[in-house]
């Protein structure tokens, strides 16, 4: 091996990427094609890699993104291994110098990564970061910050006691209810829809635990890297957004059975004898408190519901330039979407006769014409001021996201909700830009 060869293996070894950003997906193209354009937007100025594992999708992934973002190695599994799993078989085969495990329901905006970096860098001893996030209707989640399951507080959770007193210490410690979502925190837990943390603490730690297949593997990582020394930080001064819809529906009995079965995985790991015995009899009765209430609210939403025989049209402005006005009207049209399209709103606030009004406007004219969808188009108007702008807009308001050269129309109205998509197989006279 000559001396050049050797020189740049040693620099290679010195200097790997800065990031690479680790995509686990499933069933989710839509939601993942709008993700990755956020993504790739989000690393512009960033020695970045992008991994996707796909878990044997059935929804035709493969063939929707081949030929497709280039720049993105997609790896296509043959079976579903499982979340934990899948991640850690990313991670063997990162070269970033930082790790960011994302899930492809997430919209990021433009300068989420390089803030994220900045504030993980400079802060002493952080071993793994998460992030302030909201859902597809600008509500808060939060699941952003989160204590470990001790027994009382996995009770609380399970039982309702935590969406009865949100702030309380101690009844909503699950969710650290007292700590500020606009400030930054030591922390917990933190989601795996958005952990962002190092190679080298990963490889002392031991990446995922491959017994946990789907809900709490994030929370076994973050304790291990506690117990390592090291903090985990929730970072407020950036805001993703986190459909959620597309994985186990909250509060259906499934994700409860689900999450149960996690987090007595997570104390028998951990716990023996009397303390772990004690953690599942809680557990059994927050489970059967909870499915009692999920069926009495079933029970009454179908109650309220019954008789109901047209769903009315979503009355929906499309902010957007005149470009991706026409190529999301075409999406809608080409699906024979229940939309009424009351018009244009332009992003940047410019005379323009071909819009209904301007976005400084958008308030007035949501209210006079009674509007309950915006649809947004995202090319030179940016994630990050749609991000802004759906958490200032009136409540109840439906919010969908299309990116320029995309194929899909998502969203989705609540975080407990399955998510919204509409598509076509290709745009119609317009350049697709991966």
């Amino acid at each position: 091996m000559n001396n050049d060869i050797k020189n740049l293996i040693s620099l290679i070894k010195i200097n790997p990427l800065k990031l690479s950003v680790i995509i686990v997906s499933f069933n989710v193209k839509y939601f993942l094609e709008q993700c990755l354009h956020s993504v790739v937007r989000a690393c512009k100025n960033i020695d970045a890699e992008i991994i996707v594992i796909d878990n044997k999708s059935t929804d035709g992934s493969k063939d929707f993104f081949e030929g497709r973002f280039m720049h993105v190695n997609f790896i296509w599994n043959i079976a579903n291994t499982g979340f934990s799993k899948a991640n850690n078989q990313a991670l063997k085969m990162a070269t970033g110098e930082y790790i960011l495990f994302l899930n492809p329901d997430t919209i990021l905006p433009e300068d989420c990564i390089e803030k994220s970096l900045s504030f993980f860098r400079h802060r002493l001893n952080a071993g793994a970061m998460g992030i302030r996030m909201i859902d597809g209707s600008g509500n808060f989640l939060k699941e952003s910050k989160r204590a470990f399951p001790s027994p009382f507080t996995s009770f609380c959770r399970l039982s309702g006691l935590t969406t009865l007193f949100p702030r309380s210490k101690v009844f909503a410690r699950y969710y650290l209810g007292h700590l500020g979502q606009y400030k930054n925190h030591e922390v917990d837990v933190l989601a795996g829809a958005f952990m962002l943390t190092t190679k080298i603490i990963l490889d002392e730690t031991g990446g995922f635990d491959e017994r946990f297949f789907l809900y709490g593997e994030d929370v076994d990582l973050s304790y291990r890297i506690q117990k390592a020394g090291y903090k985990n930080l929730y970072f407020s001064e950036s805001t993703i957004i986190h459909f959620k819809g597309e994985s186990t529906k909250k509060g259906s009995l499934n994700y409860i059975r689900l999450f149960y079965g996690a987090m007595s995985l997570f104390v028998k790991k951990y716990y023996s004898g009397g303390f772990a015995s004690f953690y599942n009899l809680l557990m059994r009765m927050a489970i059967w408190i909870n499915a009692v209430a999920s069926g009495i609210s079933h029970w009454l939403n179908h109650f309220f519901d019954y008789g109901a025989k047209d769903i009315p049209a979503n009355r929906s402005f499309i902010l957007a330039g005149k470009k991706e006005f026409d190529s999301i009207r075409s999406i809608l049209l080409k699906n024979s979407m229940q939309h009424e399209i009351l018009g244009r709103i332009d992003p940047h606030n410019r005379i323009d006769t071909d819009a209904l009004g301007s976005i400084k406007k958008l308030p007035a004219l949501i209210a006079k014409h009674h509007a309950t969808e915006i649809i947004f188009g995202i090319d030179s108007f940016s994630a990050k001021e749609m991000i802004s702008l759906i958490q200032q807009l009136p409540a109840g308001m439906s919010f969908r996201i299309h990116f320029a050269g995309t194929f899909s129309i998502v969203g989705s109205k609540h975080k407990g909700s399955a998510g919204d998509c509409v598509a076509i197989d290709k745009l119609p006279n317009y350049s697709i830009r991966n």
